[in-house]
């Protein structure tokens, strides 16, 4: 029987201890898709209490803690922060085989140092000595940890119509993490919903300093915010689709559903999604121009409780996955831009399982052979980003890619606490490797075993995005 979270967790062989030990634990983290706030960045946010940094934002943990049978009051409510840490402790234990429950330990571990299990009785001592590390130690800092992990490199998630001030901000700091922003336009596609529409293109307005009255003057602000967010280093953009429409709007047709959101009449669904696709396809050629790469985040079905939606709005916890269908959807818009030489890198990633073999054998139709991989499978996302659904991805890119070519891991996360997540996948890619040799599957090349580990969990990532990392990681 193996101890609980020992140096052989989730290693099945001393082989994996070798390739993770030795090999995978000594890169540095290239984070290049999280939701990170810029704020706490530039301010080097030091957080008040367990519940600030651990709880506060954390839809996982909410999901299992109503599931436990916790009150509302005690998740997204106005209950003090120890009420509701007390309520996650008494959650913890009914946690056993959810990935929260190795999540929640691995950073108690690996920020505070502590090793007793969180449960109801332990929550008291442990509430106190993490809130005295976080009151005092230097390496609990948000740049503190970003060092502490060595992350050489994080990306934000941000809204073209957002002002860049806060990564300026961060930039005139120590911090020694470089720290981007990600260009993230999804608010213009909300032409079903006039009222949000108008508010986003408000500010969008004020950022840019234009009057938006037609389509081609929101295409030439966003442009506008594409040309800063590129000159501040920004390479990488990003969208959260339900799926991607087989046809885009003609640019008359686009401009007729613009005026009429515009005026305040909502555009029908079919309408919206070809609308998307018409500003996906620009959005596509702004990033090939300039040598960005595209993440397409696709199958998310959100906001199913329509009364807590109410109450709380959008990303409290009642999101799952969806059963969209994606092939035609997904064809046509890499087809259209590769035909004209305009397909940007891209990286997809895929919600329903099912999808995995669908998004696996869509990448290879449209590798070009200008750079390794350009057309990434992304790593295994929210719901799927725990042991099954990494590994299901893993073998899904092994089986029908190139696994040696994959950028690896990253957070996608609002918490400061997860960078763990990295080690978590890295201990996984090492077991699965470890397990074909040991089977006679692959040979036990050590130089080549150790070069496909150290590839995937940081140097691919480095080629691939070509963001300027810190001198101290340049030589790993």
């Amino acid at each position: 029987m193996k101890e609980f979270l020992s140096d052989s967790f989730l290693l099945h062989s001393d082989l994996a201890c070798e390739l993770y030990h030795e090999h995978a634990a000594k890169m540095p983290i290239y984070d290049y898709h999280s939701h990170l706030p810029p704020a706490d960045i530039a301010t080097d946010k030091r957080f008040a209490n367990l519940f600030d940094i651990w709880l506060a934002g954390d839809h996982y943990k909410w999901r299992a803690m109503r599931t436990n049978g916790e009150p509302e009051h005690l998740c997204t409510g106005d209950a003090q922060p120890y009420e509701k840490f007390l309520a996650f402790a008494r959650t913890v234990p009914h946690c056993l085989r959810n990935p929260l429950y190795h999540w929640t330990h691995l950073e108690l571990r690996r920020y505070f140092g502590i090793t007793e299990l969180l449960n109801e009785s332990t929550a008291p001592q442990i509430w106190n000595q993490a809130n005295e590390l976080l009151a005092t130690s230097p390496d609990l800092t948000t740049h503190g940890i970003l060092h502490k992990f060595r992350v050489a490199v994080s990306c934000s998630t941000d809204d073209p119509a957002d002002p860049l001030t806060l990564h300026e901000q961060a930039r005139t700091t120590k911090l020694r993490t470089r720290f981007y922003p990600t260009y993230r336009p999804d608010k213009a596609f909300s032409v079903a919903n006039p009222p949000a529409f108008n508010a986003w293109l408000e500010k969008l307005e004020a950022i840019t300093r234009t009057k938006i009255t037609t389509l081609d003057h929101m295409l030439a602000a966003l442009h506008q915010r594409h040309t800063d967010f590129h000159n501040f280093g920004c390479r990488l953009s990003d969208h959260g689709l339900e799926q991607l429409p087989e046809r885009a709007s003609s640019p008359a047709e686009a401009a007729t559903i613009f005026n009429a959101a515009r005026s305040g009449q909502a555009a029908d669904p079919q309408s919206a999604a070809q609308f998307a696709g018409f500003l996906m396809i620009e959005f596509g050629k702004w990033d090939a121009q300039r040598g960005w790469t595209k993440q397409l985040h696709l199958g998310a079905l959100r906001n199913n409780n329509s009364r807590m939606f109410s109450a709380l709005g959008p990303d409290t916890g009642f999101d799952s996955i969806g059963d969209f269908p994606h092939a035609r959807g997904l064809s046509w818009y890499l087809n259209t831009l590769d035909s004209t030489n305009e397909l940007p890198r891209i990286v997809l990633y895929n919600l329903n399982p099912a999808d995995n073999y669908l998004f696996a054998t869509m990448c290879g139709n449209f590798q070009d052979g200008t750079i390794p991989g350009k057309i990434q499978y992304g790593s295994g996302w929210w719901f799927l980003d725990q042991k099954e659904g990494m590994t299901w991805q893993i073998n899904a890119l092994s089986q029908l890619g190139l696994l040696s070519r994959f950028v690896g891991m990253l957070t996608d996360s609002r918490s400061f606490l997860s960078f763990p997540r990295h080690e978590y996948f890295r201990r996984i890619l090492c077991n699965i490797i470890a397990d074909d040799v040991n089977n006679g599957e692959i040979p036990h090349d050590t130089h080549m075993l150790a070069t496909l580990v150290r590839n995937i969990c940081f140097h691919n990532a480095r080629q691939f995005f070509g963001l300027e990392i810190p001198e101290e990681y340049s030589s790993v």
